[in-house]
């Protein structure tokens, strides 16, 4: 019975303190701030870097805008070589922790990729689309030495000491990584320019959805469960880039029982993307969706 009552203590004393740090994140050490639309753009401004001799292999090895490599695959769904017309692209974006490795494969280290964004990668190339996925920044191959947990610390430091300068940073310069993989793609006689899509899940979602924002070369963006990110961290909340989405196709994929936003942040979000061409799927599940979502993404492939 004691250990029932102290087990019981705990469970409470732990909930509260989670409680506290919640709400000190919120209204103490993470204050709102606004952004306008001109710093937005300077703060994802990059410089034109790649190298073209790279052209046609497999696994993706470029200099980014500040000499970072970057690192990443892209698969044809056929020769490209022997190829009638240029195939249309889709850019993958993983979720935080992973690498652009989920986009190839059913399981890594002997566990399944939940996300099931293989399954994505299968169905585009099925569809004829050549498919592209890099690491974003302290991830996968990208991880630093020495520094293996940058991205957990940065995650940290936000939540915990209301620090959002490495966070920021991080999600920033990863889209800039995917507009420098941009300039090398339309750089690839293979590659459709005109028919260039981005697909995330999770953190992937907040890229894609910042990318396509910022980058009229994408035109169309699917986003799997993008957390909800409010002034909080300005920079990086996609809803302060939706009215670059104007005109592009834009499918929403978000649950209901998500931790990371609730169905009024994801409404809010979807209502806000100016595009007439918009859907919204909503799933009766938590963040990691139930396997089936998949299907319906292709007729979003279809564009």
């Amino acid at each position: 019975m004691k250990h029932r009552r102290a087990y019981k203590a705990v469970a409470i004393l732990t909930a509260l303190v989670a409680a506290a740090a919640a709400a000190i994140w919120h209204f103490v050490w993470l204050k709102p701030y606004s952004v306008s639309t001109a710093e937005l753009q300077a703060r994802y401004a990059y410089r034109e870097a790649f190298t073209p001799a790279e052209g046609h292999a497999v696994d993706i090895r470029l200099q980014s805008f500040d000499g970072a490599l970057l690192t990443g695959r892209i698969v044809y769904p056929s020769d490209p070589t022997q190829a009638a017309q240029p195939f249309p692209v889709l850019i993958g974006m993983h979720a935080m922790g992973r690498s652009h490795m989920r986009w190839w494969q059913a399981e890594v280290n002997g566990k399944p990729t939940i996300e099931q964004t293989h399954r994505i990668t299968q169905m585009a190339l099925q569809q004829g689309y050549a498919v592209v996925a890099i690491d974003a920044r302290a991830h996968g191959q990208r991880r630093a030495l020495g520094q293996p947990h940058a991205a957990q610390r940065a995650m940290r430091d936000m939540h915990w000491f209301g620090k959002r300068q490495a966070y920021e940073q991080m999600i920033i310069d990863t889209v800039r990584d995917h507009r420098v993989l941009l300039d090398w793609l339309l750089q690839q006689a293979h590659l459709d320019a005109t028919r260039i899509t981005a697909a995330g899940y999770s953190m992937g979602a907040q890229g894609a959805l910042l990318l396509a924002g910022l980058d009229e070369r994408v035109q169309a963006v699917a986003a799997m469960v993008p957390p909800h990110l409010g002034d909080n961290v300005a920079a990086v909340a996609p809803i302060n880039l939706v009215a670059g989405l104007q005109g592009k196709r834009v499918w929403l994929l978000t649950a209901d029982d998500d931790d990371h936003a609730s169905p009024k942040q994801n409404q809010a979000l979807f209502e806000a993307i100016p595009s007439p061409d918009k859907k919204h799927l909503r799933f009766d599940s938590g963040h990691l969706l139930p396997s089936d979502y998949v299907e319906p993404l292709s007729d979003w492939l279809k564009v």
